[in-house]
């Protein structure tokens, strides 16, 4: 082996992280896009698939189950057959109401050095939401306790890549359903000074949610409802349905000031035409039909316009995500949200049942899509397995180095006058080496992206240390971050009032039925 070879091997050994030392890797803090988005439409096209979508809401409209919402879309103009509770809307009546909605808002955090912003190229990245099940290499698929939401919550905290965290990482099924939103709410708030996304299936379940984040921040509501401090995702039942828990919790959140992602759930050939234009029409009506119905009752309250549209494999009828249809979907979806001024919301997902080769393509596809689609909250960033069924431990981590890596990819690049390295340049003979030389000395440490998983080492090496995967890298770095885990401070006080408040609400709806 020559020198030259032989340094080079050297200079990749030392540039893999020790994570012995239990060091935590830094946040990546805010994330902005310096990219323009990638824009798959034309103008002409775009407009089209937006008119189309207006046809929808005039003569097909969408059904709503809930009086009170019928009482406020006919108040303001909306066309409502009480018999079967569809509501048809004009486009002057949506695009009035929608453009009430703010174009970028403020979240804030329990720590007011994690508050965020949606909209514009802000990106933020969110945990997996509402899977029943927990997986990792050690112990397999199983149903999710309170025990695997709190490690969840740890894990995506320490790995510093969210920018908020929740939507019940995973479901913690050991607990009563009409109370474990309070649970979930509280490892959200406790473990993790991050912004929160909690779950609003009825009034009282966001009522609580709003309740908790004004203890944990120490505010009173009347300053929660101009400071945004949650977010909730909203699914349509798609075929243009909205379900009546959705629409309290809607209205309730709407009320108080916090944001709603409004995301229909639209699988082209299943719950939405096979086409992909034919979904991202359907897409847009119900995202549009909702959001104008959040302004009617709160006009200006936070919302996002958000985009689940992808495919399903027509042989079984399984969804599938990370295909190109998902791609262009994601991509034009943005487009939409840009030409009604909305904050814009996605996913990273994939359909693989085990952290491979497949769940990491379909990752990369998904991830590329969110970031230059400039989705301005990518929920189920880190963790998603199994088609959104499966919260995945090694999943995390290893969607939080692949995002480490598009942060790193779009930061500034060093153009002084010492990164040129012109007298660097000088300084080494034809045919020689840069290891040894002052200029590199001063860098090596830092010069590059250092990863938490990937393994630079040669074969030999890597095969004598045990040939560890991928996968089982990622395993033993969220055990390792799980160790060195801080949890951030709470004050006493605000821990004990957040437990009272759960006492009392689970006293009071032990008779709730699920």
């Amino acid at each position: 082996m020559s020198a030259r070879e032989g340094g080079r091997r050297r200079a990749r050994a030392g540039n893999r992280p020790d994570r012995s030392s239990g060091q935590l890797p830094k946040p990546i803090g805010v994330f902005r896009n310096p990219l323009p988005p990638v824009e798959l439409l034309g103008e002409d096209d775009l407009n089209r698939l937006i008119d189309a979508a207006f046809r929808v809401l005039q003569e097909s409209g969408l059904e709503f189950l809930s009086v009170r919402c019928l009482d406020i879309l006919e108040k303001n103009g909306c066309k409502v057959d009480r018999e079967t509770g569809v509501a048809r809307m004009d486009r002057a009546t949506v695009e009035h109401f929608v453009s009430l909605a703010p174009e970028t808002f403020a979240v804030h955090g329990r720590n007011p050095e994690r508050n965020t912003v949606m909209g514009g190229n802000y990106i933020n990245f969110n945990t997996v939401g509402s899977p029943p099940n927990i997986n990792d290499l050690d112990n397999g698929r199983r149903p999710g306790t309170y025990d695997a939401l709190v490690d969840l919550v740890k894990l995506n905290h320490a790995l510093g890549v969210c920018h908020t965290m929740g939507g019940s990482i995973v479901e913690p099924m050991d607990l009563p359903v009409p109370t474990r939103h309070l649970d979930n709410a509280y490892a959200i708030l406790k473990y993790t000074d991050r912004s929160a996304f909690v779950r609003t299936v009825s009034e009282f379940r966001a009522k609580d949610a709003i309740e908790m984040v004004a203890i944990a921040r120490g505010v009173s509501l009347d300053q929660l409802k101009t400071e945004c401090s949650l977010l909730t995702s909203f699914n349509v039942n798609s075929p243009r349905r909205v379900d009546e828990e959705l629409l309290e919790g809607l209205l309730c959140f709407g009320e108080y000031g916090q944001a709603v992602a409004v995301t229909p759930f639209t699988l082209a050939g299943a719950m939405s035409p096979v086409t992909v234009a034919g979904a991202l029409v359907q897409q847009t009506a119900e995202a549009l039909a909702v959001i104008a119905l959040a302004q009617m009752a709160n006009p200006g309250a936070p919302v996002l316009f958000g985009g689940f549209t992808s495919n399903v494999d027509m042989k079984s009828g399984a969804p599938a995500f990370g295909t190109p249809e998902y791609v262009k979907a994601v991509l034009i979806g943005g487009q939409i949200a840009r030409y009604f001024k909305l904050p814009y919301r996605s996913s990273n997902v994939n359909a693989s049942n085990c952290v491979d080769a497949q769940s990491t393509y379909e990752t990369a596809m998904s991830l590329w899509a969110v970031i230059m689609g400039h989705a301005n909250i990518v929920h189920h960033g880190l963790g998603w397995l199994e088609g959104g069924l499966s919260a995945s431990m090694e999943k995390c981590v290893i969607d939080a180095e692949m995002i480490r890596q598009w942060v790193a990819s779009l930061a500034p690049l060093d153009m002084s006058d010492e990164a040129l390295a012109v007298d660097a340049i000088a300084g080494v003979e034809p045919g020689g080496h840069f290891f040894g030389e002052p200029h590199t000395l001063a860098r090596f440490e830092t010069a590059f992206y250092q990863p938490m998983v990937s393994d630079w080492r040669n074969f030999e090496n890597w095969q004598e240390a045990g040939s560890k995967t991928a996968t089982e890298r990622a395993n033993v770095v969220w055990k390792q971050m799980l160790e060195a885990y801080e949890e951030p401070p709470m004050d006493e006080a605000v821990d004990e009032a957040l437990k009272d408040y759960m006492t009392r609400r689970k006293h009071e709806l032990k008779d709730v039925q699920p």
